[in-house]
């Protein structure tokens, strides 16, 4: 059975330039060799600035690469967005999500620090959500010389990206060091379990990320098949069995993306916790569909997520709303 009838016929094209390939070590290794660097700064971006630094990883770990994000000509301090790349666990890079980041920064003049975390299964859990706090560590005590407002951090990502900034909004709010202003998950990957399902949802999954994919790469973060009963909610944020306290949530999944139904879920606990939760699932789109850019539906997705993140950073909806 094919799912290709229910695509959204502008995201359809995009389906037959991708070749159906079945994630191995070797496969893993020439994915990542093709991983495209930082795009080179034209002029819609010109009012913004773009730095790599090298900052303290985890204890005993090595120093994380991040890309920092700041408007230019800026008269008070901005919130700031962590951004956290998406591929599974296994792939991706900061570089590669550089436009989306850029994109952001310019659209709604907050700044944004992109972190190149380590990947699995060279360094499995907990060594990238550590990356990533390392990384919030780092913002939130430079946000002086940064010119960011402390109390207006959001982290966010797509993919394993949004995996990681839920586990990472959980870490935070466990270890009570940082708050953070919001959480902004894009199809995120936060559950292993969706691996081991006896009898998983008939229409999603086929395209770009399957399921033989996503047992991959949770096999790489974990260390072990997904699905046993000792998987952290710091690896796998569906895990987690308390919800409350999490900051405001926006979260978009499309109607065939694997993750449909942990998404799903994940958003019903959020707003059964009182967590404030805007959720937006988008029909006929798979996994990965903001690369058809021009598509109408990603084209509202877009407006949907920077709607709901410049809401977020505006002080004066934040105290009425969060």
């Amino acid at each position: 059975m094919t799912t290709r009838h229910l695509v959204d016929p502008e995201l359809a094209a995009l389906l037959d330039h991708i070749p159906t390939t079945v994630l191995t070590a070797e496969i893993l290794k020439q994915i990542r060799a093709m991983s495209p660097q930082a795009t080179a700064d034209v002029s819609q971006f010109a009012a913004l600035s773009v730095s790599e630094r090298f900052i303290s990883g985890p204890e005993g770990a090595p120093d994380v690469r991040v890309l920092v994000y700041l408007p230019n000509s800026v008269q008070e301090a901005v919130p700031a967005l962590l951004w956290l790349h998406g591929g599974g666990y296994i792939m991706g890079s900061a570089d590669a999500e550089d436009l989306t980041v850029k994109s952001i920064v310019s659209t709604l003049g907050c700044a944004a620090v992109s972190v190149d975390y380590r990947l699995a299964p060279e360094t499995p859990y907990p060594g990238p959500v550590e990356d990533c706090y390392a990384a919030l560590k780092w913002l939130a005590t430079h946000a002086d010389e940064l010119g960011i407002d402390l109390k207006r951090i959001a982290v966010g990502g797509s993919s394993a990206g949004g995996g990681l900034a839920a586990a990472l909004a959980l870490l935070t709010r466990d270890r009570g060091e940082f708050s953070l202003a919001f959480q902004f998950l894009l199809a995120p990957m936060i559950d292993d379990r969706t691996c081991t399902l006896a009898n998983p949802h008939p229409y999603t999954g086929e395209f770009i990320w399957t399921p033989e994919a996503n047992r991959f790469g949770w096999t790489a973060l974990l260390g072990q098949e997904p699905g046993g009963t000792d998987v952290s909610p710091y690896a796998a944020a569906a895990r987690a069995e308390r919800l409350e306290g999490l900051p405001a949530t926006f979260l978009y999944v499309g109607a065939l993306d694997l993750f449909l139904e942990e998404d799903l879920e994940y958003a019903r606990r959020l707003m059964r916790a009182g967590v404030p939760t805007e959720l937006h699932v988008y029909p006929g789109a798979y996994h990965g569909f903001r690369m058809v850019a021009d598509a109408r539906v990603t084209q509202t997705a877009e407006r949907d997520l920077l709607a709901a993140l410049k809401r977020a950073f505006d002080p004066a909806h934040r105290s009425k709303v969060f």
